[in-house]
């Protein structure tokens, strides 16, 4: 149980209240509440004025009736998976308890959101793509030159979208010609010596992305949304993390929610983390997330952080 604290900044923990089975060992003998009173008559004495169910109900032993009357008397109660993406922004995978998902809020789609998210996505990317038309031109000019006129300017790579459909995403080339020579998916690494001195500038402030402008106009992309990866990254991770299928459900984005809320990742470990971020979006998306999303994005970008 939890109770919050005078300024309204964060949660003080009153105490844990044990039901049998539950193994102590890590809780403090000073916060081991006793069950001696009923629920409802220790939430009154402690001033608790929330209840977290960290617990499931499959042994049955859950005290329903006194938590009811906790809800209906103004305490909150929430299970500790929603409580979590509540205060996180994230879903934590390692605590999820199999069903949740599927009987949890969320997952909204319709005519109508499908909509105003387009629409969203045309008017940003076309005022982007006029805002920065000079840019395009000065980035080109400089590959060229670092290439002595060799190379290609862009980068075309096919990644994985909505539905698990396929498809080819455009980048400004910011890594040498033969950056993957083998034929092999390489991740991205901290200080990539496969990186020009342009594309560090480029990759720094994102101006590499641009032409995913025209991925998003295609229709291929949101401008907010998971980032899409390679088929030979997702068929690993499909097999290899929980629900990692489920971030296909919705369009890739330009700029997503993991970007804002966890650096830039290169191994599996991240793409783990990420994909806890990955899937608050999917289940939470709307015009107002993807506005908060456009924001702090701009943010990064002005100040150049998290890129490699």
């Amino acid at each position: 149980m939890l109770r919050r604290r005078s300024d309204l900044i964060g949660y003080s923990i009153v105490g844990y209240l044990p039901r049998p089975g539950d193994v102590l060992g890590a809780i403090p003998h000073e916060k081991r509440l006793s069950a001696e009173s009923d629920l409802c008559s220790l939430v009154a004495q402690l001033r608790v004025e929330l209840i977290i169910v960290a617990v499931d109900d499959r042994r049955g032993n859950l005290p329903m009736a006194e938590l009811l009357e906790c809800r209906t008397q103004g305490v909150e109660v929430f299970d500790l998976i929603s409580f979590l993406e509540q205060e996180t922004g994230k879903l934590k995978l390692d605590v999820m308890q199999p069903g949740w998902l599927a009987f949890s809020h969320g997952f909204r789609k319709g005519l109508l959101r499908n909509c105003v998210k387009r629409s969203f996505d045309l008017a940003v990317s076309l005022a982007l793509l006029l805002l920065t038309l000079p840019l395009w031109g000065i980035t080109a000019l400089a590959i060229l030159i670092e290439g002595r006129g060799r190379g290609p300017i862009f980068y075309r790579q096919m990644r994985v979208g909505e539905g698990g459909k396929v498809f080819p995403l455009y980048k400004f080339r910011s890594m040498r010609p033969d950056a993957e020579k083998e034929g092999q998916a390489v991740w991205a690494r901290q200080n990539d010596n496969r990186i020009t001195r342009v594309g560090r500038i480029i990759r720094k402030y994102r101006v590499d992305e641009l032409p995913q402008l025209l991925n998003i106009l295609s229709g291929d992309m949101s401008f907010v949304g998971p980032r899409p990866e390679r088929p030979e990254f997702v068929s690993r991770l499909n097999d290899s993390l929980p629900y990692y299928r489920e971030r296909h459900r919705v369009k890739p984005g330009l700029t997503g929610w993991a970007q804002i809320c966890y650096p830039y990742g290169a191994s599996e470990e991240d793409a783990f983390e990420k994909l806890q971020f990955d899937l608050y979006y999917v289940k939470n998306h709307s015009l107002f997330l993807d506005l908060a999303v456009l924001l702090q994005t701009a943010e990064v970008v002005l100040w150049g952080r998290g890129a490699r």
